[in-house]
């Protein structure tokens, strides 16, 4: 009996997810890849020109996109040259490299104030002190957007001033800890959420109690920033890039000192649940001064006792 490239992708996904990748936008694609196979009629492993065919099938899709989508497809094909032997695996980087990371758009502390204030004055009894709370928290904590949203009411210890943020993006669990200006702000938010809905096993809900949708938040805060422009080469600034800037402040912050950022680049990373480092050190390219200061700091000639 012959084996479908369905069958192939599926029985991958499942051990991986086993493994604790969730895996959902690659296999997601994976899947649409295994159907063009399938209805195409094409049998056995895959070959290099059958996902080349694949991955370039978009073509109004940007480069980078398209070579995400081979590197997806070629690592499902090195799993499976273990197994079927003939499998084709295609040459790394034959549409180019599949990552390529924008500069962020670093916030100035009168555009948060904007934001904050514009959020505010949105329409609703809870809605204005949700928005403003998740636009503060992320701003002064660097969380994902997710991982805010997905805030557990029993996971905010104010007494304690820290958060537990349940296995987000790798799976992994950490606590962060909070300045006691934001227990404040956490405080007034939550006796008034508690009021409305104290019920609602999420910290941060909607008008209705509900735990907040991503593409809604999306949709409300391009209004709330619309008319703040953007410093990198995306044509609006995002609610992520609040998580950059206080990356970006707070290894500013250390440089201004005598220490400056030396040694301390790996406390932020677990901080902001960095699965490797080298994806914090990024921050230094992502402002002028940061990758200024690197550069001095790499010339400095280095003593013993220092």
């Amino acid at each position: 009996m012959k084996t479908s490239m369905l069958a192939r992708v599926q029985e991958y996904l499942r051990r991986r997810r086993l493994l604790g990748y969730k895996l959902s936008v690659e296999g997601s694609l994976l899947l649409s890849f295994a159907r063009f196979a399938d209805r195409g009629g094409h049998h056995g492993p895959p070959t290099t020109r059958l996902m080349l065919r694949w991955a370039t099938l978009p073509s109004k899709a940007s480069r980078p996109y398209k070579a995400r989508r081979l590197e997806i497809v070629r690592i499902f094909a090195k799993y499976l040259a273990a197994i079927e032997p003939s499998t084709e695996i295609p040459p790394p980087h034959v549409l180019g490299s599949a990552h390529s990371r924008n500069p962020p758009h670093i916030y100035t502390k009168e555009q948060i104030d904007t934001l904050i204030f514009r959020a505010s004055r949105l329409s609703g009894r809870l809605r204005p002190k949700t928005f403003t709370t998740l636009i503060g928290l992320i701003a002064c904590t660097g969380l994902r957007i997710s991982e805010a949203i997905e805030l557990r009411a029993a996971d905010v210890d104010l007494d304690k001033a820290v958060l537990r943020i349940r296995e987000s993006k790798f799976r992994v669990t950490r606590l962060v800890p909070i300045h006691w200006s934001t227990v404040a702000a956490l405080k007034r938010y939550n006796t008034y959420r508690h009021r409305l809905w104290p019920n609602s096993p999420y910290f941060l809900v909607s008008e209705r109690g509900m735990p907040l949708v991503r593409s809604t938040v999306h949709q409300a805060f391009r209004q709330l920033a619309k008319s703040i422009t953007p410093t990198s080469n995306r044509s609006t600034v995002r609610i992520h890039d609040l998580r950059h800037t206080f990356a970006c402040r707070v290894i500013e912050k250390w440089e201004r000192t005598k220490r400056r950022a030396d040694g301390r680049i790996a406390i932020l990373s677990r901080y902001l649940g960095h699965a490797h480092v080298t994806d914090t050190y990024w921050y230094l390219s992502a402002a002028p001064g940061l990758l200024a200061a690197a550069a001095r700091n790499f010339k400095k000639p280095r003593h013993e006792n220092s």
